[in-house]
């Protein structure tokens, strides 16, 4: 990559589609603003319409011509993903890139409308489903790619497959950390699978380091909102606009290749501009990849149609 990486070296992206959930704030709202500056389309993939529609103006009285189209989904309930997914393949023959972007950050403990954990239903089951059913759409595209977007708290986190929902022990950062996780292991994973059947779909992993975005302040319970918000956010953390960067440049820059994790070039890669940085051994380790493989494939019922050769 460039050092020093920013949207100004980001190439015309008019003609290309992009799909980026929770686009209405945060780091998806910095995302979709960048895209729509330089002429992609937009699909905001939202929780709440009302928000969505509040950003999509907030973008187009800077940017008339911005092409944005907002469309609801709530990532932790599977049935609006299907819901979602059969709308968008109904009006979309191609899609380009795929930014599995939205999150929920150490909530007290609560199931999603199918019964699993909620950060790892929302961060990583929900993303898992989407993805598969966007596949054969993003293989049509043009330089398709699927980033998805981690945390250097991956680093952190233990997949307790012997109790994914927290059933027996629950902690919100802890449960966290098992989503970031998931999610690098999914994005790797991916990459593997991608490659063994030749597919032209990238798959590339990003992280923003610390941002202030609210979700250090709407979700996290008790002391973790006042550690991550109040006291986080005024003294280490990057806007959303820098911390955009590496998901963007994940989505946009020529010179990436499938499997890279791209992320802050600063101190602990907590701000910076984007840079190539590593992932932890466990996201990288073949039989967890698969672990969680089977697993997302039997809590989702979403199966990818990779060749047998994959496996």
């Amino acid at each position: 990559m460039r050092k020093g990486w920013a949207t100004d070296q980001m190439p015309d992206q008019t003609g290309r589609v992009f799909v980026v959930t929770g686009a209405n704030s945060g780091l998806g709202l910095a995302t979709t603003r960048a895209l729509a500056r330089r002429g992609g389309h937009v699909i905001l993939a939202v929780r709440d319409e009302a928000k969505g529609r509040r950003a999509v103006a907030e973008i187009t009285a800077e940017h008339p011509a911005a092409s944005l189209d907002v469309r609801q989904v709530d990532l932790a309930d599977l049935d609006t993903v299907r819901a979602f997914a059969d709308r968008l393949r109904a009006d979309h023959p191609r899609l380009d890139v795929l930014v599995n972007n939205a999150a929920v950050m150490a909530p007290p403990r609560s199931l999603s409308a199918q019964g699993h954990e909620l950060q790892f239903a929302c961060n990583h089951l929900g993303h898992f489903a989407l993805t598969g059913l966007l596949l054969d759409r993003l293989a049509e595209g043009r330089d398709p790619r699927v980033v998805t977007v981690s945390s250097i708290n991956h680093r952190q986190g233990r997949l307790r497959f012997d109790d994914l929902d927290g059933e027996r022990r629950y902690s919100p950062m802890g449960f966290y950390n098992q989503s970031k996780l998931a999610n690098a292991v999914f994005g790797w994973e991916l990459h593997r699978r991608l490659t063994a059947a030749g597919s032209p779909v990238r798959s590339l992993l990003a992280h923003p380091g610390y941002t202030a975005t609210n979700l250090q302040t709407s979700t996290p319970v008790g002391l973790w909102r006042v550690v991550l918000g109040r006291i986080g956010n005024p003294i280490l953390a990057q806007s959303p606009a820098d911390g955009a960067l590496p998901q963007l440049s994940a989505a946009t820059a020529p010179d990436v290749q499938s499997g890279q994790f791209i992320g802050p070039d600063g101190l602990g890669e907590l701000r910076g501009r984007p840079t190539l940085v590593r992932l932890s051994p466990a996201a990288t380790d073949a039989e967890t990849g698969r672990r969680l493989w089977d697993v997302s494939e039997q809590l989702t019922g979403v199966r990818y149609a990779f060749p047998s050769t994959v496996r």
